[in-house]
């Protein structure tokens, strides 16, 4: 999946409300001083962990852990994992 595959699937859910804890985490972020398109970048980030996880051990999509990588934005200690 590219970068703007998951940029465009992130916007896609804000715009859906779905997961929820995607449009609260880029309201947070951006209340916080965090410019939209950055904060939309990060969050592509916690996407492509799951996705990559989907396709390289077919899996299901985890959104408890996307969710809790979404809370942990702007700290993005978590993609050393």
């Amino acid at each position: 999946m590219t970068e703007e595959t998951l940029i465009e699937t992130v916007e896609n859910q804000i715009a859906d409300g779905e997961p929820k804890k995607v449009k609260e985490t880029l309201m947070r972020l951006v209340m916080t001083g965090t410019p939209r398109e950055e904060a939309i970048q990060w969050m592509a980030c916690a996407l492509a962990i799951e996705v990559s996880d989907v396709m390289l051990n077919d899996a299901s999509f985890n959104e408890t852990r996307y969710n809790k990588h979404l809370s942990a934005l702007p700290n993005l200690d978590w993609m050393e994992d």
